[in-house]
């Protein structure tokens, strides 16, 4: 296992651990199990369902080549050209820029794109974008960010749940003991947003990898860099109605980045994403001077 996998599976079980907490929080040790239990459900579910989770989460419709000969052609292309399944082809209504992939495997895979971004990005552009969703779906990060999102989402809503309890009086756990107030505003407020810090740092490690594939497989990193800067941009202007559980997994932010919000982001910055994208061109550039030279 590799150390970016073994940061993931860490952080995953960290996620997992928190609905532990959350469970105890409400009923005691007998919610600790009920905590473990749906856990040990969601990770199943997310992995089994990975793929339709994210895709209702959006309103995404399936597209065939018929509807759109366009997008379907170039993700044939990219998926040939990486050697993996034909994945679905999905559109997600709006004018809002962006795109995301999910699914537990390549064999049981789906790409997503806005209508937003198919009008806001040039052909070139278009085809890096989903050249990096495509090795999203290669190093199975798409699984990966599901189960995250899907674990994060049951944290919110225990935290709710907790919430709830505490304001309707429901003190006790069910093994007749006081809850102790200040460890169940502790897991109101904390655990929701430690669920966010782990979930960025899941995401943070994928991003720059699927960024580094898409230059591979299209041999062109500045077309993603272009792409990514016209997104970011666009964001600004028209921000994207996202389930922020799902954030994750799109290419960018649904939202601008704001000063605090910048803290918490799920994806590195633009910036710094550019830059890579820039450096892995000089190379691609300085490798093909040297096969030329021989």
């Amino acid at each position: 296992m590799g150390k970016g996998q073994f940061k993931t599976v860490a952080l995953l079980a960290l996620l997992s651990g928190l609905l532990v907490v959350i469970g105890y929080s409400l009923y005691g040790p007998s919610g600790a199990v009920m905590g473990l239990g749906i856990a040990a459900v969601t990770n199943f579910g997310s992995w089994f369902y990975s793929d339709k989770i994210a895709l209702n989460a959006y309103k995404a419709q399936p597209v065939s080549r018929a509807q759109a000969p366009a997008i379907y052609n170039m993700v044939e292309r990219l998926a040939e050209r990486a050697q993996i399944p034909m994945p679905g082809v999905y559109v997600v209504p709006g004018a809002a820029a962006n795109a995301f992939a999910t699914g537990r495997d390549p064999e049981h895979a789906a790409v997503a794109v806005t209508e937003g971004i198919v009008k806001a990005l040039s052909e070139e552009e278009l085809e890096a974008v989903l050249a990096h969703e495509l090795t999203h779906i290669i190093n199975r990060d798409t699984l990966t960010q599901a189960v995250a999102a899907t674990i994060g989402g049951a944290i919110a809503f225990l935290a709710q749940m907790l919430q709830y309890s505490m304001f309707f009086g429901g003190n006790r756990n069910r093994e007749g003991g006081g809850a102790n107030p200040i460890a169940m505003m502790a897991t109101i407020f904390l655990a929701p947003m430690a669920a966010t810090i782990i979930q960025m740092g899941i995401s943070r490690t994928r991003e720059f990898a699927a960024d580094a594939g898409a230059a591979k497989l299209t041999g062109n990193p500045r077309a993603l860099a272009s792409a990514l800067k016209r997104l970011e941009a666009s964001a600004q202007r028209m921000p994207m109605d996202a389930n922020p559980a799902f954030e994750p997994l799109l290419i960018v932010n649904a939202l601008p980045q704001q000063m605090f919000r910048s803290l918490f982001s799920t994806h590195p910055s633009t910036d710094d994403r550019v830059a890579r994208l820039l450096e892995i061109e000089q190379t691609q550039l300085a490798g093909s001077a040297v096969s030329f030279n021989r």
